[in-house]
């Protein structure tokens, strides 16, 4: 497993997607806090990261979308198969060098609140309180990258899904927020959610007549339940998707709070991914 993790992590820096990583969100990153912090005399680093949220919706793709999918561009992933050690570790191993990755920057911006406070007063603990909630946030992210990844042998595929389901997951809270509270308005959103899984069920499995029959038995189930109990779907679609919300959960700590709950969320998300992808490659083992 080491030996996988050492070799996942050299190819970031062999090549240029390591280094176009940390440098686009580390320039980001410095042109917000010259215009925050330094021009604008404002100490809270926090604000920043806050800011710099949308980012991570065009650095992610860039740096999950080969992880997976050059891997069974070039029939390399074969190799895997043959590998002494189970395709959990191979899986955990590219995803931890890639979180490795991610580390970097965020380690060089766990600078700036320091240099911040040579000119006046840091509130370290919302600071670097930020910094955790973004680095796991930047995580669950990855994870979801990674197996958007497993899904298809192209790597440009690969970031355009990322991108679009990462964008999706930023304007989550926002395009609720503008849908109607009524029961038919939460039956519909859950139903385009029950075809959206659907479409992944087919991704992983190929097989058109197992995505067919989940559409059809979740959306028959959800017909049911609507039905007999119109209640329970008043505004619980809306409810849901704001729980669900990655971003918005990063704001507890850029506000100086330890959230356990999001801490719980996000890595439970990563598990989840993790599990995911390991089991579409896995599927691609007997195929």
């Amino acid at each position: 497993m080491g030996a996988v993790y050492k070799r996942e992590l050299k190819s970031y820096f062999t090549g240029m997607i390591g280094y176009i990583f940390i440098a686009f969100l580390l320039i980001v990153t410095g042109i917000f806090a010259a215009a925050t912090n330094f021009r604008g005399r404002y100490p809270a680093f926090e604000v920043v990261l806050s800011n710099v949220n949308l980012i991570m919706l065009l650095i992610v793709p860039i740096l999950t979308m080969r992880v997976m999918a050059e891997e069974k561009s070039a029939k390399t992933d074969q190799l895997m198969f043959s590998l002494p050690v189970s395709m959990s570790q191979i899986v955990i191993s590219k995803y931890l060098a890639m979180c490795t990755v991610y580390l970097i920057p965020i380690c060089v911006m766990a600078l700036y609140p320091i240099v911040l406070s040579f000119f006046g007063t840091v509130y370290f603990l919302s600071a670097f309180s930020g910094l955790l909630g973004y680095y796991l946030l930047g995580c669950a992210l990855i994870s979801i990258g990674m197996f958007l990844s497993s899904l298809t042998e192209s790597q440009v595929i690969a970031a355009v899904m990322s991108f679009g389901v990462l964008l999706a997951l930023f304007l989550m809270r926002g395009l609720t927020s503008m849908m109607p509270q009524t029961a038919q308005a939460s039956y519909i959103g859950f139903a385009a959610l029950l075809l959206a899984f659907s479409l992944v069920v087919y991704l992983m499995t190929k097989n058109y007549w197992i995505a067919f029959t989940v559409a059809a038995v979740s959306e028959i189930i959800l017909a049911i339940v609507y039905q007999f109990n119109r209640i329970w779907f008043g505004g619980a679609f809306q409810s849901l998707m704001t729980w669900l919300s990655l971003f918005d959960r990063v704001d507890s700590f850029i506000y100086g709070l330890f959230d356990l709950t999001a801490v719980v969320y996000y890595l439970s998300v990563i598990v989840i991914f993790i599990f995911l992808s390991v089991q579409s490659i896995e599927k691609r083992r007997w195929s």
